[in-house]
């Protein structure tokens, strides 16, 4: 299994998201997540930059593989515009980058005021913008009159050696089933081994499997659950809450529901190696081939050489 740091864009700024990345290759990472988003989940979290000068950056800093985790090339920036920015970014590394893909968040994608669409309407979107994406990295003039996009005349002139690859992301089975038959991968946050073998059952066959959990690194369980409930408490929030909800406030009123011991539910708190070892071994029984962990909180550099000290050598 390949063991990867993510990038959390919601809670630090650009400058230490290069030092993350810096780091985390000097500790053992064997590849980057990076998350894309136009707000953060709630105010305490705090920073939200634009992922693709980001991209950029991290192309200069380090040579890991970068994913993002997730865009959605739907209705915040049209899929001929991610076109351009995904192959700007496979460029600048090298062919080292895959895009990831989602139906997205209204917290993100609500800013520019149109309506937010059902989830059937909103996978019909991301079909047809992963279509129009496809189409653009041939390095051909594209004209496309579809459902829900229109691209006129348009070209892709800097592209790289290769299309960049999509995964997918999906937790419903709708969602999946599209991952499944549209995607290069598929991209979970949950260890459910039910989710990989309707992926791979449905079309996606032996495709790549990516998964993602979060850390709160402290010196002790106490001090983790306190900052991952402090940056994080939308993290216990049930069903579609996280899809439909419009502004970091509103996130705030519903994790008011949430009680901060169930933060270990969803966390691995604190500094103990065979906790994070545990959690790793679920998502690789569940069938994942690649799992990526973030801190939340201020002590990224502690969990960093955690993982170089005891849990990357552990792994083998």
């Amino acid at each position: 299994m390949r063991i990867g740091y993510f990038l959390s864009s919601e809670e630090y700024a650009p400058a230490e998201l290069l030092a993350q990345a810096r780091a985390a290759e000097r500790a053992g990472f064997a590849a980057l997540w990076i998350s894309d988003h136009y707000h953060p989940w709630v105010d305490a979290q705090g920073q939200s930059p634009f992922v693709w000068s980001t991209i950029g950056a991290l192309s200069q800093v380090c040579s890991l593989p970068v994913t993002t985790a997730v865009t959605c090339p739907t209705v915040r920036l049209h899929p001929a515009l991610i076109a351009q920015a995904a192959a700007t970014s496979a460029v600048l590394h090298s062919g080292r980058f895959v895009l990831g893909v989602g139906s997205g968040e209204a917290l993100n994608e609500h800013i520019l005021g149109g309506p937010w669409p059902q989830t059937d309407v909103r996978l019909r979107m991301l079909e047809e913008a992963v279509e129009v994406m496809r189409k653009l990295w041939r390095g051909r003039f594209v004209n496309h009159y579809g459902e829900h996009y229109t691209v006129q005349h348009a070209r892709i002139y800097t592209l790289p050696d290769t299309p960049p690859p999509i995964y997918v992301s999906g937790f419903g089975p709708k969602s999946i089933d599209l991952a499944a038959r549209i995607g290069d991968g598929y991209i979970s946050t949950r260890p459910d081994a039910d989710m990989v073998r309707r992926f791979r059952d449905n079309g996606g066959g032996d495709k790549p499997c990516q998964a993602g959990f979060k850390a709160a690194y402290a010196d002790s369980e106490e001090e983790g659950v306190r900052l991952a409930y402090e940056k994080w408490p939308n993290e216990g929030l049930p069903g579609e809450l996280a899809r439909v909800l419009a502004s970091p406030r509103h996130f705030e009123q519903a994790a008011q529901l949430v009680r901060p011991e169930s933060m270990k539910e969803f966390f691995v708190c604190g500094n103990n190696a065979d906790a994070h070892l545990e959690m790793i071994d679920r998502y690789a029984q569940a069938g994942f081939d690649e799992v990526y962990v973030t801190n939340t909180g201020p002590n990224w550099q502690g969990l960093l050489d955690l993982y170089q000290r005891e849990v990357l050598p552990r792994l083998g």
